[in-house]
């Protein structure tokens, strides 16, 4: 066991670093993912959003193919920093997302990129639903706009 901790291992609330639970139906992914992002920095782990790097076998005679099966990781640590980050989005993400990310064996990055697919793939769809719900509002016996805008809190973007 390498003698020196690393910075990530400390946090022991995450929740008190990051304030904000991501959930399905909010809208508070974009600030979430943010915060997350920051303390991932902060705490040296920010590689782990990414796909896991790979070190290649330093032997030339090796051809591609085998070169491929003998990689390995860079570090014999990411394994355990890579769940303590996956820990901290499993903590800070509701229970229905939690449950609809949650694969056995998933990387942090494998978590991330499905968080990030929840959330990325809705916004045409809803694009598209606002867009309508705005075209079929009818306007009919309100005196003024502003008392429509008051009323009608849905078509405030």
């Amino acid at each position: 066991m390498d003698a020196k901790l690393h910075l990530a291992s400390t946090v022991t609330n995450i929740k008190s670093l990051i304030p904000v639970t991501s959930e399905m139906d909010s809208r508070l992914y974009a600030s979430w993912s943010k915060l997350f992002r920051l303390h991932c920095h902060a705490f040296q782990v920010i590689q782990h959003l990414s796909p896991r790097p790979l070190a290649e076998s330093s032997s030339s005679k090796e051809t591609e193919k085998d070169k491929d099966k003998t990689t390995k990781p860079v570090d014999d640590s990411w394994d355990r920093l890579d769940a303590i980050v996956l820990q901290w989005i499993y903590a800070t993400i509701s229970s229905d997302l939690l449950h609809t990310i949650l694969k056995p064996n998933a990387t942090t990055h494998e978590a991330w990129v499905a968080l990030e697919n929840i959330f990325h793939d809705n916004k045409s769809s809803q694009a598209i639903h606002l867009l309508h719900k705005f075209s079929n509002t009818h306007l009919s016996g309100v005196p003024t706009i502003s008392s429509s805008l008051v009323d009608n809190q849905s078509l405030v973007l």
